[in-house]
């Protein structure tokens, strides 16, 4: 979000950029004084997954519905990691972000041939398929028990504090911004948003639209590693709901919520959606899916374009509405004329 209201004010004078980044900063690190640290994380994490996804979905046109064996798979890789080597969290969440491109691969390679919900339901087939996996191969997952006690190291530091372990996650989540944010704005991006306009004219002017989406489903993958290592780490677990099927409908909702193809947008429809639940939770209420779905119907129904979609498009300057045509009286170049005698 930061680095998007940049770009949107390169005109303006270079104190306001600078400053506006300043608020931006200080609102990330005032957010666990003001919420729960484990829930301010679970934002950072949430935040990160749905950009990394917005940036298959909106600046390529891709619908995947197995984003969470990209989630959950560095999950359970970055908890082993965590568990047998005694690394920082920091090389074990790489690890599982490393996995999760990894395993991107074979499955784009044979997802992005197809579009449309031939591309969705190949991705979802796949996602199940590590599904099953980490719910048989319980003696590397836990199986329906899950990894359970996956530690925060980082030497030097103590991180059993959630409130500290929040600060030492934040850089993570903050880079995983800036490359999704370079990504868009790169000669690549552009690219990818062609292919998504219009691929067959892209391929016309000779590129190879299925390696661009391949590299793009590979780095959306990636950065939804590092979102789902690091809310491994926050939690000391990774279970069976990490890999499940609503986990990737989760993150379709947020993205959805805070606007498709603004990627900061995202940002705002996962802290929505996670505070919301929080809130129920605290209060009781069981029934959280049904009011975050309410949620979601009143905000496609009366904000097409998402919440900041909508936002961004009400601040646009308008342009001034052009003058009337003229009349045939003021076109005349000689009304005079009719008045001679």
């Amino acid at each position: 979000m930061i680095l998007a209201l940049v770009h949107r004010l390169a005109g303006r004078p270079a104190w306001i950029r600078w400053g506006l980044l300043a608020v931006g900063l200080f609102l990330a690190a005032l957010l666990p004084w003001v919420l729960y640290p484990p829930v301010a994380t679970d934002i950072l994490c949430w935040g990160l997954f749905a950009v990394a996804f917005d940036l298959l979905l909106g600046h390529a046109g891709l619908l995947s519905f197995g984003h969470a064996a990209f989630w959950g798979g560095s999950a359970y890789v970055t908890g082993l990691i965590a568990l047998h080597s005694g690394l920082p969290f920091y090389a074990a969440v790489l690890g599982g972000a490393v996995a999760a491109a990894l395993l991107a691969l074979p499955i784009g390679y044979l997802a992005v041939r197809r579009s449309g919900i031939y591309f969705a339901m190949i991705t979802l087939a796949f996602a199940q398929m590590v599904y099953f996996v980490a719910n048989q191969w319980s003696a590397v997952t836990g199986g329906e028990n899950g990894l359970q006690g996956i530690p925060r190291t980082l030497p030097g530091t103590d991180l059993s504090d959630a409130f500290t372990f929040y600060y030492a996650a934040l850089p993570v989540v903050l880079l995983g911004l800036a490359a999704a944010h370079r990504i868009v704005r790169s000669p690549f991006g552009r690219v990818t948003a062609a292919i998504r306009d219009n691929p067959d004219r892209v391929r016309a002017l000779g590129y190879s639209a299925d390696r661009y989406k391949l590299t793009v489903f590979t780095a959306s993958a990636f950065l939804s590693g590092l979102a789902g290592g690091l809310f491994a780490v926050n939690h000391g677990f990774a279970s069976l709901q990490e890999v499940d099927w609503t986990t990737s409908g989760k993150v379709v909702v947020m993205t959805v919520l805070g606007g498709i193809g603004t990627l900061w947008g995202s940002l705002i429809g996962a802290a929505a959606i996670v505070r919301l639940e929080d809130w129920l939770s605290t209060a009781g209420f069981e029934q959280t899916d049904l009011v975050t779905g309410s949620v979601f119907i009143v905000v496609v129904l009366l904000f097409r374009q998402g919440l900041w979609g909508t936002a961004t498009h009400l601040l646009r300057p308008r342009r001034p509405t052009p003058p009337p045509p003229s009349t045939s009286e003021e076109s005349d170049p000689e009304p005079h004329l009719a008045e001679r005698p």
